[in-house]
């Protein structure tokens, strides 16, 4: 283990993983060859304006090594009910229980490249990283050998979320978590991330999430990064909707020195229906680096993105976002906002909302705001007997609430403000 902890993520091929299907053997040998030939992204790229390529120095970095469960000092903030829960530890599985409907599977990626290789193929990375981080996307997929794998048959509805963490740990250590949701025909699950690092050691996390729903059918993913200060995170996630189903996707970050997420939606069939939500607090240095992509490809198609920023701090934000209609993707309904917070003088905020529309009879909007709180605002408040850094700190959390409202699950946002609250209470 020593030796593998003295890999290079960059230099040196990856193992595969133990009794992975052929196919699979072959796409990490393709991944590996691709990243390797992949350009590392340079000033010219607009995909990359304001962002900060100096974060991607990754050299140093290794994957992770095994860790005991008896190492692992990491608290467990979730829910009090859930349909099953999964710990990964540094890409190793150590804890799994669930109590699911008949016919459901929910499975470590591992186990289920054994034991159902084609339905996994199926639906495994099918769609192309266009936002940026292609080359990065492929480092994952030549690296991912542990997550989890979703697939809920037709008609069947599970009504408690199905929570899934990945913990990183060690000096420079690297995990590859990948989530593979798919719900069939009238069906409906919610599944949540947590990703977690200790309190001092630099990690990295190159994640991936694949959610495909099938016509009809109901997912919602939420994901809640609360990475140590001194980790990054890349996530890309792509997201296939079909007609008369619907996906919400939320991003809650408040932890990690550096973030980059890409989401791309993909509506495929009429009727189809997206939520891209994302609640972002960033204090001290820290910077998160947002890129969307909310693509209409057949009619009578809604998307609604909501992003709101609140920066402490020297910390910087990035907002990119583009929405396209494709040609005979007519009665298109789309939105794209976001807002940013600025809580001191010498945060920075970057937005940057796109249309490109190639139908007729549509109805999109977008917009971006950035602002600060006014001392009026502060003195209304203060008038009332409330101090001024409560009167601040209620004001921001105001300001985020409307986001976690859009989940529309009670338990779920319950769960998001005691997050949001923790991250406000240690910026005071």
């Amino acid at each position: 283990m020593e030796t593998l902890n003295k890999m290079s993520i960059l230099s040196d091929k990856p193992a595969t993983a133990i009794d992975a299907p052929e196919w699979f053997i072959k796409s990490q040998d393709c991944a590996w060859q691709t990243f390797l030939d992949a350009p590392a992204p340079t000033n010219r790229s607009e995909q990359w304006r304001f962002g900060n390529r100096k974060q991607l120095n990754f050299e140093e970095y290794s994957p992770a090594a095994f860790l005991d469960t008896e190492d692992v000092d990491i608290q467990i903030e979730g829910l009090e009910e859930a349909s099953a829960q999964f710990i990964f530890a540094n890409d190793g599985i150590i804890h799994a229980e669930a109590d699911l409907p008949d016919g459901v599977i929910c499975l470590p990626l591992e186990d289920a490249l054994q034991q159902h290789s084609e339905l996994v193929q199926k639906y495994f990375a099918q769609n192309e990283t266009k936002l940026g981080s292609a080359k990065y996307a492929a480092l994952h997929l030549a690296n991912a050998q542990a997550g989890l794998f979703v697939y809920v048959p037709k008609g069947i509805e599970i009504e408690k979320p199905i929570e899934c963490y990945h913990i990183v740990s060690g000096d420079k250590a690297t995990i590859f978590p990948h989530t593979l949701i798919i719900t069939e025909e009238n069906a409906k699950v919610s599944v949540i991330d947590y990703f977690k690092s200790g309190e001092t050691s630099p990690g990295l996390v190159i994640a991936m999430n694949d959610l495909t729903a099938a016509p009809g059918s109901t997912l919602s993913y939420t994901s809640v990064q609360d990475l140590n200060l001194d980790s990054k995170l890349i996530s890309v996630s792509s997201l296939e909707t079909s007609r008369d189903a619907r996906i919400k996707s939320f991003n809650l970050n408040i932890g990690a020195s550096w973030v980059r997420n890409e989401s791309h939606s993909r509506l495929t069939g009429n009727g189809a229906h997206t939520d891209m939500l994302s609640l972002n607090i960033a204090s001290g240095t820290q910077e998160y680096d947002q890129r969307t992509f909310q693509s209409h490809e057949a009619a009578h198609t809604y998307s609604d993105l909501l992003y709101k920023n609140t920066s402490y701090g020297k910390a910087k934000t990035t907002f990119s976002g583009l929405i396209s209609v494709d040609d005979g993707a007519h009665f298109t309904d789309a939105y794209q906002t976001c807002r940013n917070l600025l809580m001191d003088d010498t945060t920075e905020a970057n937005s940057m909302p796109g249309l490109q529309i190639n139908a007729d009879n549509v109805k999109c909007s977008h917009g971006s705001t950035v602002s600060a709180i006014s001392d009026e605002e502060i003195f209304y408040l203060q008038a009332r007997g409330i101090h001024a850094v409560s009167a601040r700190q209620l004001i921001a959390r105001g300001f985020n609430i409307e986001v976690i409202e859009k989940i529309e699950d009670e338990k779920i946002e319950e769960l998001m403000l005691k997050y949001v609250d923790q991250k406000f209470s240690s910026v005071i």
